[in-house]
C-alpha cells in the first residue's frame, strides 16, 4: 500500500505555513519544508522561516539542516525528504510537505532521477583549479562548447553551477541541460509513488502583492540587513548559493553601498512579486492540485475542507 503524503503549495506569502500547521493539528501530522532556502541555518528572516512559536508544537523537518556554505541540490532534497516521508508514515503520522519551490516538490511526487546522485570530488576540484588558473570565463567557454543551453542560462560568475554542469557532462557524457529538460517537461501527473492529497493556495494578484510588500517591510523591520551583515562578518561570502537568494542578495547590495535602503526595499518587493508569479505559473501546469482561494474563506474552513478530502480518499 502506498505511503500517505499531503502536499501544500502556492506562491510566497500566501499563507502556506499557517494552513499546514492547522491541518497538521487536525490530522496528527508532521510538516516537511519544501523550501530551498529554509534548509540553511541562520537564514531565518530572509527566508521567512517559521518561528518556534508559529510551529505550535508540530514537528517540522528540513529546517536548519545545512550551514550557509554547504551546497544543496534537488537530488539531496529528494533523498532527505523521501526518508522523512517514510519515517513519518512508519510512526503512524501524516507527512505534510509544504513549499513553493516547484522543482523540489515535483522531485518528490514524480519518478525523477537526477545526475546529482553521482558526484566526483576529484573532477570538481580539478575544474576549480582550472578556474583559479585560467579564470571563470575559460570554464564558461568550455561549458558552451559541450552544453550551449546551460552556458546560455548560467552567468559566467556562477562558478558553482558552471562547475556542476561540466562535472555532470564528464561523468555521464550528456549535457546537464538534457537532465533539466526531462525534469521540467516530464508529463507524469498521476504517477506519484504516494497516496497523494495535493492542495494549492492562491489569491487575487492585488491581495497577494500587498501581502508580499508587507512581508518585505516586516523583514527589514525585524533585521534582514543585520542578519546578512552578521553572516558576512562571520566569513560567509556573497558568492555562496545560500546568499545569492532573494532578500540576501538585495541586502548585500545595500551593504556594499550599491543601493540605497529605499531602492533595496523596492527591488526586493518587485523581485519577490515576480518570483510569486513564476511559482504560480509552475504549479498551474499540474492538474492534480485542488486549489483554494485564501482571500475568500477563513483558514479554519480551508483546512476543514482539506481534511474531508484527505479522509474521503479523493
Amino acid at each position: 500500500m502506498a505511503e500517505k503524503l499531503v502536499v501544500i503549495v502556492g506562491p510566497t506569502a500566501v499563507g502556506k505555513s499557517a494552513v499546514a500547521v492547522d491541518l497538521a493539528q487536525k490530522l496528527d501530522g508532521e510538516i516537511i519544508s519544501g523550501d530551498s532556502v529554509q534548509v540553511y541555518r541562520r537564514l531565518n528572516i530572509g527566508s521567512a522561516k517559521i518561528t518556534h512559536e508559529e510551529q505550535q508544537g508540530i514537528p517540522h523537518h528540513m529546517l536548519d539542516v545545512l550551514d550557509p556554505d554547504e551546497e544543496f541540490s534537488v537530488a539531496k532534497f529528494q533523498t532527505l525528504v523521501r526518508t522523512h516521508i517514510d519515517q513519518i508514515n512508519r510512526r503512524g503520522k501524516i507527512p505534510i510537505l509544504v513549499g513553493g519551490t516547484g522543482l523540489y516538490i515535483r522531485s518528490i511526487l514524480d519518478p525523477y532521477e537526477f545526475p546529482e546522485t553521482s558526484e566526483d570530488r576529484q573532477i570538481r576540484a580539478e575544474l576549480h583549479q582550472v578556474a583559479q588558473r585560467e579564470g571563470k570565463a575559460y570554464l564558461h567557454r568550455e561549458l558552451a562548447a559541450v552544453d550551449p543551453e546551460s552556458a546560455a542560462r548560467l552567468h559566467v560568475n556562477d562558478l558553482v553551477r558552471v562547475v556542476r554542469a561540466l562535472e555532470v557532462y564528464r561523468l555521464t557524457g550528456r549535457p546537464f541541460s538534457d537532465y533539466q529538460r526531462s525534469v521540467v517537461n516530464q508529463p507524469t501527473p498521476g504517477e506519484s509513488p504516494y497516496h497523494l492529497s495535493y492542495f494549492g493556495l492562491n489569491a487575487p494578484r492585488e491581495w497577494l502583492y500587498e501581502r508580499i510588500n508587507q512581508r518585505v517591510e516586516l523583514m527589514l523591520a525585524h533585521g534582514l540587513v543585520q542578519e546578512t551583515q552578521d553572516l558576512l562578518a562571520d566569513g560567509y561570502v556573497p558568492a555562496l548559493q545560500s546568499l545569492r537568494t532573494i532578500g540576501y542578495r538585495h541586502a548585500i547590495l545595500y551593504l556594499r553601498g550599491l543601493l540605497t535602503r529605499p531602492e533595496m526595499k523596492r527591488l526586493l518587493q518587485r523581485d519577490t512579486r515576480h518570483f510569486a508569479k513564476r511559482q504560480l505559473t509552475w504549479f498551474r501546469r499540474d492538474a492534480r492540485i485542488t486549489w483554494f482561494e485564501v482571500s475568500e474563506q477563513p483558514l479554519e474552513q480551508i483546512t476543514r475542507q482539506m481534511t474531508e478530502i484527505i479522509c474521503s480518499g479523493t
